[in-house]
């Protein structure tokens, strides 16, 4: 079993400020806590491989950027490297804190970062798997205009993976947002095509679930932050949403 489990940057970020900014050491170390049980369980039922893609919202956010994009102050394709450059420092933070609390980590990084990470390779990352280590994946696909989202998909596909496991601050894909319409009901499965015409979806952009829909790359929608989820997604427990 391969899984590519998607991380936004806000979800490495202080919660103290309500916004999800800067890197908390703590939220990190409770993640390598929770992949290390998910790579002990799976002992039991065969190998389980993770590669790991971070966004970097909880440094840079395209949103800071509109204004000045539309007054040409600066250029979109500036204002999206500098997003990916923000993941680089969420991966290479992240590696350090997995490697410290016993769980052997490897990054890679699509935008070329020598000094600072390996250059990603399908090879490197195979080695790396077969070598028992969690394969961090820094820089997006390495090219403006496409989301960590897409980035995610793209590389499950290119690695191989059995499915991406997209972890967000909700349970999975609802009706409509469960934070401002209390009608709102969780949906337990849902087509790519359903997922991609209702606008009220966007738990994940719709060129990212084309492009799992193409390919048939299946994508779970779970509770990042309770305890033992992502165990249970890698066990392929029925939690959050199938996107199939």
């Amino acid at each position: 079993m391969r899984i590519l489990l998607k991380i936004s940057g806000e979800q490495l970020g202080s919660e103290q400020d309500g916004k999800g900014q800067g890197f908390d050491v703590g939220r990190a170390k409770w993640l390598a806590g929770e992949i290390r049980q998910t790579l002990a369980n799976a002992l039991n039922s065969g190998p389980t491989e993770i590669a790991i893609m971070v966004g970097g919202g909880n440094f840079v956010r395209g949103a800071f950027f509109d204004d000045a994009i539309a007054k040409n102050e600066i250029g979109q394709t500036t204002a999206d490297n500098t997003g990916m450059l923000a993941t680089i420092i969420n991966a290479t933070l992240l590696g350090d804190i997995f490697r410290a609390e016993g769980v052997p980590t490897a990054v890679l990084s699509n935008v070329s970062v020598q000094q600072v990470a390996d250059d990603f390779t399908f090879r490197r990352a195979e080695s790396h798997f077969k070598k028992g280590r969690v394969v961090i994946l820094a820089g997006g696909t390495g090219r403006p205009l496409v989301t960590t989202d897409t980035g995610a998909v793209n590389l499950a596909l290119e690695l191989k993976c059995d499915f991406v496991a997209k972890a967000t601050k909700v349970d999975g894909v609802y009706t409509a947002d469960p934070k401002t319409d209390p009608a709102a009901q969780k949906i337990a499965k849902i087509s790519y095509e359903q997922a991609i015409n209702d606008p009220k979806i966007r738990v994940m952009d719709k060129a990212a679930l084309g492009m799992a829909g193409d390919h048939q790359m299946p994508i779970v929608v779970f509770d990042l932050l309770k305890d033992g989820n992502i165990a249970k997604v890698a066990a392929g427990e029925i939690i959050g949403t199938k996107i199939s």
